[in-house]
């Protein structure tokens, strides 16, 4: 049994669940136990679930925060604003923490947030949600965690699952070039670019890869909409025709992901019609 699999053993049931003051919200939630976790898991492998108010057989976004691996936070306001917006429109929405970089090594946060996707496919639906509609997404370095979990089949077949169990990825901004933290971890330059294993552009070719919605900024970070215009490209040149990109006019890196939070807004207005439409094979 590999240590993913023994982490995996606590998807049958909650552990030490902290209520917020809301009782649609569900606090610090460990995702992984098991007395081989080192204290930074411990202090980091948490998650927050937003429950919407009414209804049964909802949809689920697991929502990774951004800061480059090496920053970020659930408990930052502009994340807890995106994740009470979208619960406010009807979704689910779990926002996991996961290690950083440089105290975790690469691929230590991708199995993180895998690990946290596994959770939420095992027990969302004892919340009221439908396992068919459970869907990655992240903003900047989450949009490249969600990237990784969706395309590298290795990742979820670690907990016996599959990219098919998700009914779809919403990266947004996400990086698909090995991630520049990464490079910055093995001694290489931020600005040489790497498309190996750790890349999610590197599995542009797989097949039967769920349904993605590829969202970036006009105004994005230099080069990012252009690295998220390539990889559909590439997607597309490949055969899958379940990728869509669509650019977020009058946004910059942040602003992109952060509306989200806001009604109206462009990009929020995407990924809830995306949800809306697609379901898991499984």
């Amino acid at each position: 049994m590999t240590s993913l699999l023994r982490h995996a053993l606590l998807l049958v049931t909650f552990v030490h669940v902290t209520h917020a003051a809301d009782d649609s919200v569900l606090t610090h939630i460990p995702y992984k136990t098991g007395d081989s976790l080192s204290s930074y898991e411990k202090q980091r492998c948490l998650l927050d679930v937003y429950l919407p108010k009414e209804g049964k057989g909802f949809a689920t976004l697991v929502w990774f925060h951004g800061g480059g691996l090496t920053g970020g936070n659930k408990d930052a306001d502009s994340t807890k604003k995106v994740a009470q917006g979208l619960a406010q429109a009807g979704v689910a929405v779990v926002v996991p923490n996961y290690r950083l970089s440089p105290q975790a090594k690469y691929p230590a946060y991708i199995e993180d947030a895998t690990a946290a996707v596994a959770w939420t496919l095992q027990n969302i639906a004892q919340h009221g949600g439908d396992t068919k509609r459970v869907f990655v997404s992240g903003h900047s370095a989450g949009g490249y965690l969600a990237l990784m979990i969706g395309m590298d089949a290795h990742y979820l077949s670690a907990f016996g699952l599959k990219p098919q169990n998700l009914a779809g990825i919403i990266p947004v901004s996400g990086q698909v070039m090995t991630h520049y933290t990464v490079r910055q971890e093995r001694g290489i330059s931020k600005f040489s670019v790497t498309a190996d294993e750790a890349a999610p552009v590197r599995y542009a070719d797989v097949k039967n890869l769920p349904p993605m919605l590829v969202l970036c900024a006009d105004k994005d970070m230099p080069a990012r909409a252009e690295e998220n215009v390539y990889l559909v490209a590439l997607m597309k040149g490949a055969g899958n025709k379940r990728v869509t990109l669509q650019v977020i006019a009058d946004r910059n890196h942040g602003s992109v992901g952060n509306n989200i939070a806001n009604e109206g807004d462009p990009a929020r207005d995407a990924i809830l019609k995306f949800m809306e439409a697609n379901k898991a094979a499984q």
